[in-house]
């Protein structure tokens, strides 16, 4: 198991970045699983609000999965951006995640460059991450791991004053832009969904996990009915939990285990 930190310009963020990289290549026993040849799968991670490029590293099992499984893990720094592209500012999070960052990893690593083979995951903000821009960039991947996800966009639409979640709504505007405008636009799921299918786009499936006493129960609950309307491939699992470490750590090894199939 060999672990890099790479630090590089990007295009799309107008600056210097790092992300953390966990790679099986040298794992002396091998894959567990046959079938998991290289060049391999890749996980592109994505940490919560205020957390970090060393978030899962810190906080999971994430490397013992990825050596059990063969599976190239990434994880980039990040902003409370939720992910977005913020043009005023000129940082891309969403094109860096879904685009720069993962032409970059298959040119510097042997990983696979099938979509396949390329899934993009994350808790909390990290799960909106995921969602947003797993399903903007949709042609490049093929699964989609959103566990408590931060599905804001419910809670911040049409808001004008006050707060939401703690966080004050100026905030969201920062990040979200207009926020009369937020459902309905490319920063909405449901509004990606609804593109790809009538455009006949490939769609990633979804896998969504949020524990019972999660403050974000409702808008996963929420956006799983939407799926279910839609008749979308997806996967939903709740279970005894809270917004913390202790539930990630179990739901993203269930993820995995979907993920491979």
């Amino acid at each position: 198991m060999a672990y890099a930190q790479v630090n590089f310009y990007s295009k799309t963020l107008n600056r210097n970045t790092t992300f953390q990289a966990i790679l099986p290549f040298d794992n002396p026993k091998g894959p567990v699983h046959e079938s998991y040849q290289r060049p391999t799968c890749s996980l592109y991670l994505l940490s919560g609000f205020t957390g970090d490029d060393m978030d899962w590293l810190h906080y999971s099992g994430i490397r013992l999965l990825a050596e059990r499984y063969n599976i190239a893990v990434f994880m980039p720094a990040s902003s409370n951006s939720f992910y977005l592209d913020d043009e005023e500012k000129g940082e891309l999070f969403g094109e860096f995640v879904g685009k720069e960052l993962v032409e970059y990893t298959r040119r510097l690593f042997p990983i696979s460059d099938q979509r396949e083979h390329t899934w993009i995951g994350g808790l909390s903000m990290g799960g909106f991450g995921a969602l947003r821009n797993g399903l903007k960039y949709g042609d490049t991947f093929s699964r989609i791991i959103a566990l408590s996800s931060a599905i804001i966009t419910y809670r911040i639409h049409g808001k004008t004053e006050g707060s939401v979640d703690g966080h004050p709504i100026h905030y969201f505007k920062r990040v979200f832009g207009n926020l009369q405008n937020v459902l309905g636009s490319d920063k909405d799921p449901e509004f990606l969904i609804a593109q790809r299918k009538s455009s006949g786009s490939l769609l990633p499936d979804i896998y969504m996990a949020c524990g019972t006493e999660d403050f974000l129960l409702d808008v996963n609950r929420r956006f799983r009915d939407f799926l279910v309307k839609e008749d979308y491939p997806h996967t939903y699992v709740e279970g005894p939990g809270d917004h913390d470490w202790e539930y990630w750590n179990r739901a993203i090894h269930e993820a995995l285990l979907w993920a491979r199939g």
